[in-house]
């Protein structure tokens, strides 16, 4: 049997239309981003648990529609202008919450984007009404928006993503042992980042392979 070798690699996440493996979980948030550029109103939600696939989904888009992708906590109302020329991807929107001048500048940068014609995509961790937004106007602009749900992953999306996770950094443990790291964590997407990156690093340190003697290990300290 060909022994995994470990090498400290940068990860490279996959994040083509390709890589997005489709499951019950994700299927009607893929739906509606593909109805793209007919969305209601000009502008979409893409909301859901942390690791769903929101930011995968939000390249998805932009490579179909040429948009640009800015971070909602970077936002500014001097950056308006440029951003509103084009269609326009908004990330991570709850980590405004606390923040008023990001919200102003969004709420801007809603506003001229439609104006333009253009197109508008936002994300964020659970649904507008948890983002936790204080701005009325932005508030009643995000109620008044289409909402696309990535739930948490049912077994095969659970693998999948594991999987990806794994090939971005350039590893490919067995599926036996994807399946028993299934089977035995908490079954989230944010855990399947940590239980990723917690075997890569351990793997790397020691010189072996991800078996599922290894992942054992690091479930039980879990």
């Amino acid at each position: 049997m060909a022994e995994q070798l470990n090498f400290d690699l940068p990860v490279r996440a996959a994040l083509g239309r390709d890589d997005f493996f489709v499951s019950p979980a994700n299927a009607m948030a893929l739906g509606l981003v593909d109805l793209w550029p007919n969305w209601a109103s000009g502008k979409l939600v893409l909301a859901g648990p942390a690791g769903a696939g929101k930011t995968h989904l939000t390249h998805v888009w932009a490579a179909l529609s040429g948009a640009q992708i800015v971070a909602a906590s970077t936002l500014t109302k001097d950056a308006v202008p440029a951003l509103a020329k084009t269609p326009v991807a908004v990330e991570d929107v709850h980590l405004i919450g606390g923040n008023p001048e990001a919200q102003t500048a969004l709420f801007h940068l809603h506003n001229l984007t439609l104006a333009e014609g253009n197109t508008l995509l936002l994300s964020g961790n659970g649904t507008p009404l948890q983002w936790g937004l204080t701005l009325p106007d932005l508030l009643s602009r995000m109620q008044g928006t289409t909402v696309a749900t990535l739930d948490q992953p049912d077994d095969m999306l659970l693998m999948a993503v594991m999987a990806k996770q794994f090939g971005d950094r350039q590893l490919m443990p067995t599926p036996d042992v994807l399946s028993y790291i299934a089977k035995h964590m908490d079954r989230s997407f944010a855990n399947v980042a940590h239980v990723v990156e917690t075997l890569d690093q351990l793997s790397l340190s020691e010189k072996r392979p991800i078996t599922k003697a290894l992942a054992k290990r690091v479930l039980e300290q879990e």
